[in-house]
């Protein structure tokens, strides 16, 4: 007897939302025949970019754009952008970028951004009036603007020569003293009509000049600074505080720079004894409460302005900043936040929404140890399918996209409106794949299978289904479904009793 095998191909369809060689097809296309997608003016990029010079498949559909070079749109035409809250101009910046940031646009040089000497305290900044105005606020001092200062060295020079220290004069017959500046010392100042007498780098509280201002126990925060300052009898400003120098004559009659203060390297952060605090180091003056440390003089301390514990369960340096994914497996609805301590709490800034903006990180070293640094950058995974290598895809200088399985695709999936059907679907449809399993059965009725996608059984292989499943999540959120070709076992059956038959 003869023995006779009948071979039947049988294919099994794994289908995922789109079709996966129409969008490749269109990539290649757009990429061999630029006249398809020819460059444009784009007011906003798929990938969020404002005013870019690209081809028209990367424009965002509700978006304006014209046959031309971003310079000579209106909408993108460069000029000066003015905040008015924050007081700040930025020169060459595209009007419709200004105005989505609710700013004041102009292509003339704009009068609210004329600069000018913001004097604050014994600091001065060249800056508008409207940013001196909110710089002033923040310190808790009054606005002293002068507009005639019309550049920056003039500017610090005029608080730079300006002398501190005690103006001594005669009230209610009393000799008595203020802390000032010689200018405000020679000139009369609000509340003393008469001229007093300046003695330079010298406190009020100093025995040989006499007055009725003392030592005390008692500190306060200055507007403007930092540390925490000590206060004489007349209300007066002294040095920083220092527990060991509360009965020092000499700490007590001349002003001490902060170089010269307690623990002058360090921020003295809930130190009881100093108050030489250190903003850029985590500390600043603030009033005692239940939840701060006591200072052993005074009601004022250098608050830690650190995170000890944050939400990831790590300690944080104020300023520092570090990434967390509310999913990562990245599923619908998860996106990525940029955490920030600031003054002592957790802040958190959300990065664009639809994963479009990742969230990355990294550290700076310096002598004290490392600095966490975070941003929310653009997640450029838009191109991650049209690489055919390997080397293409994982070149992060262009993109975000990894290799898995074969093809490229994002590192990061992003986020889709998958409610809205099209673009959905031909991002999803990019996974879309197809299996081919042969199935031999013998005159005997023994079955063996060979395919990939199935198992010796003919039943479709876990491992292979969840290979191709991640190859579609990885494009965003898109779900995996199968879809095996069951009337093929019927015509499998007449092909063996045919055989039978015949034999």
């Amino acid at each position: 007897m003869k023995r006779l095998i009948a071979v039947l191909t049988i294919v099994s369809f794994v289908f995922i939302l789109g079709i996966f060689l129409v969008v490749n097809v269109g990539f290649a296309s757009a990429a061999a025949n630029p006249l398809q997608n020819p460059t444009i003016c784009c007011e906003k990029t798929i990938s969020g970019l404002y005013c870019q010079d690209v081809p028209s498949n990367q424009c965002a559909p509700d978006a304006k754009q014209v046959p031309t070079s971003c310079r000579a749109t209106t909408y993108c035409k460069p000029g000066t952008c003015f905040d008015s809250n924050q007081g700040t101009c930025l020169d060459n910046t595209p009007q419709s970028v200004c105005n989505q940031n609710k700013g004041i646009w102009t292509d003339n040089p704009a009068p609210q951004c004329e600069l000018g000497c913001c004097v604050l305290g014994d600091q001065a900044a060249f800056v508008t009036q409207t940013r001196c105005k909110k710089l002033s606020a923040d310190l808790g001092l009054e606005t002293n603007y002068k507009k005639e200062i019309k550049n920056e060295a003039s500017c610090i020079a005029s608080v730079l020569g300006q002398e501190k220290g005690a103006c001594v004069f005669e009230s209610e017959f009393q000799k008595t003293c203020r802390m000032t500046t010689r200018a405000e010392c020679a000139g009369g100042f609000s509340g003393n009509l008469t001229k007093g007498t300046f003695f330079k780098g010298k406190l009020c509280s100093a025995e040989e000049l006499g007055t009725n201002c003392g030592p005390t126990e008692k500190t306060t925060c200055a507007p403007g600074k930092e540390e925490v300052y000590f206060v004489d009898s007349c209300g007066n400003t002294a040095n920083i505080y220092d527990s060991t120098k509360s009965n020092d004559k000499e700490y007590w009659s001349d002003i001490k720079d902060k170089s010269e203060s307690c623990n002058a390297e360090s921020a003295n952060a809930d130190d009881k004894n100093c108050g030489n605090c250190n903003y850029i180091q985590g500390s600043i003056c603030r009033a005692t409460s239940s939840s701060t440390a006591k200072p052993k003089l005074g009601a004022n301390i250098c608050a830690d302005l650190n995170c000890k514990k944050t939400s990831n369960g790590k300690g944080y340096k104020h300023g520092e900043s570090w990434c967390v994914n509310s999913d990562p497996l990245n599923s619908v609805g998860s996106g990525f936040y940029k955490h920030i301590c600031i003054n002592g709490e957790e802040v958190l800034e959300a990065c664009a929404d639809f994963r479009q903006n990742i969230c990355i990180e990294g550290t700076i070293s310096y002598a004290g140890g490392t600095f966490s640094q975070a941003a929310c950058r653009v997640n450029r995974w838009q191109e991650c399918t049209a690489q055919g290598s390997k080397e293409d895809c994982e070149n992060d200088d262009k993109r975000e996209c990894k290799w898995l399985d074969n093809s490229c695709v994002p590192k990061v999936s992003p986020g889709l409106k998958f409610w809205e059907g099209e673009e959905a679907s031909a991002i999803c449809g990019q996974a879309s794949t197809i299996c081919t399993a042969t199935k031999k059965t013998d005159i005997f009725g023994n079955d063996d299978w060979d395919g990939e996608c199935v198992d010796s059984k003919g039943n479709t292989a876990p491992a292979w289904v969840n290979q191709k499943g991640q190859v579609c999540h990885a494009l965003g959120d898109c779900v995996a479904t199968t879809d095996a070709n069951l009337v093929a076992d019927k015509k499998l059956n007449w092909l063996k009793d045919k055989s039978k038959t015949n034999g």
